[in-house]
């Protein structure tokens, strides 16, 4: 490799973290203003539930046609396209008067994020080639930090300025920020998006031998995705409608979760060099699927006894819960993206991309089916639901042992 493109990599490099934190940024800013937004449209479990599959629609749309798109015009061309359309749906998703323009801010959403997360990823598996280092753990710790900074600012300003001002603002901030880093980023003649072979994404098989491998890594990040969508976008209506807390502390266990996943995020290679990406994905699924369901069943009842002191020990509980979620959550994804990457025959890009058809659908689809679970039952009885995704999450990553 010559000295230029030792450059460009590197230039690509220190630029990628700061596009996954504004994907965090810009994505979840709307999580900490969920609550308003669904009681302005007077929205009930179910029906919001429902409103957030157009969601999962984009971002089914996104990663089922990235890996072909990556092939065909190469990734960075794909995150220009991203760069426009996560933005528009965040200000789409701001503004909704009604539950029309709020499922279409969804739509964009939910199909830029998997425009830009797929090639992005593609992009951080050529570069950790080409410079000789890992790091695609710590890009998802740049993307929760971006979550947990949404999650900051949307508390902080809830009782000040109106969610459309709040998501217009984080919207235009993260367009004007994208543009100039997707330009930093591999160009297609660098990107190896054709694979090391050249291979042709329709010759490769769904069903076959190591091909096999993928559907282990998909269910897995798919389990993982299940739990942090939930966190997402039911954390402050479980806070708010069967906790109490008060506006401004909603977003607590969000911002929990979120900061557990930046800590797991970085260490996350570290930890998967020493012990092994399959051990710590195992264990972090069954202790942190285990302590978040625990905390829910613990902390709801105890906040309903309108004791002080009890309902202060129920945020605490839960905020610990959904710490532990996060910190399960964090490496999961990246190692699953890693394993799916490395399986022989298929290029980089069309293993993340057909692995994310099914993974960044959980991410968005889990919510709507907590939402209807809620709907037959309550929201704390359908929490059990991500939390056993998570420990399903955890067996998955059995499969990161073979490659």
């Amino acid at each position: 490799m010559s000295a230029r493109e030792r450059a460009l990599a590197l230039r690509a490099r220190w630029a990628l973290p700061w596009i996954f934190f504004l994907m965090g940024l810009t994505s979840m800013a709307w999580v900490p203003r969920i609550p308003e937004i669904k009681n302005s449209l007077g929205l009930s479990d179910g029906e919001f539930g429902l409103v957030l599959v157009s969601s999962s629609v984009g971002a089914v749309i996104g990663a089922q046609l990235a890996g072909h798109l990556i092939q065909l015009i190469g990734s960075r061309n794909l995150m220009r396209f991203a760069q426009t359309t996560l933005p528009l749906g965040v200000l789409l998703m701001g503004f909704s008067p009604n539950v029309f323009v709020l499922a279409l801010g969804l739509f964009f959403m939910g199909l830029g994020s998997a425009s830009m997360d797929i090639p992005g990823n593609a992009q951080a598996v050529v570069i950790e080639k080409l410079i000789g280092r890992k790091f695609l753990a710590s890009l998802h710790g740049a993307w929760s930090i971006g979550t947990f900074a949404a999650a900051l600012i949307g508390g902080a300003v809830a009782t000040f300025v109106s969610p459309a001002v709040n998501l217009g603002v984080l919207a235009a901030i993260g367009l004007i920020i994208f543009i100039p880093l997707t330009e930093r980023m591999l160009d297609a003649t660098r990107d190896e998006h054709l694979g090391d072979e050249g291979k042709d994404a329709k010759r490769i098989p769904w069903f076959r031998s190591k091909v096999n491998l993928l559907w282990v890594f998909a269910f897995g990040s798919l389990g993982a995705l299940v739990a942090e969508g939930a966190s997402a976008d039911w954390s402050g209506i479980l806070l708010a409608e069967h906790m109490n807390i008060e506006l401004g502390l909603t977003a607590s266990a969000f911002a929990s979760s979120s900061l557990s996943m930046i800590i797991s995020r970085f260490t996350a290679d570290a930890l998967m060099e020493r012990f092994g990406a399959a051990r710590v994905v195992f264990y972090g699924g069954a202790f942190g699927g285990a302590i978040w369901s625990a905390s829910i069943l613990i902390a709801v009842p105890l906040s309903q006894t309108n004791n002080e002191s009890n309902n202060l020990l129920a945020l605490v509980l839960i905020n610990i819960g959904f710490f532990a979620a996060g910190a399960a959550i964090g490496p999961m994804f990246p190692a699953f993206i890693v394993g799916a990457a490395k399986v022989p025959g298929i290029p980089a890009s069309l293993g993340i991309a057909r692995i994310s058809v099914i993974s960044i659908a959980g991410y968005f689809l889990g919510p709507t089916i907590t939402g209807f679970i809620s709907e037959l039952t309550s929201l704390p009885t359908a929490f059990m639901y991500p939390g056993i995704a998570l420990i399903v999450a955890g067996i998955a990553g059995r499969g990161l042992r073979t490659k």
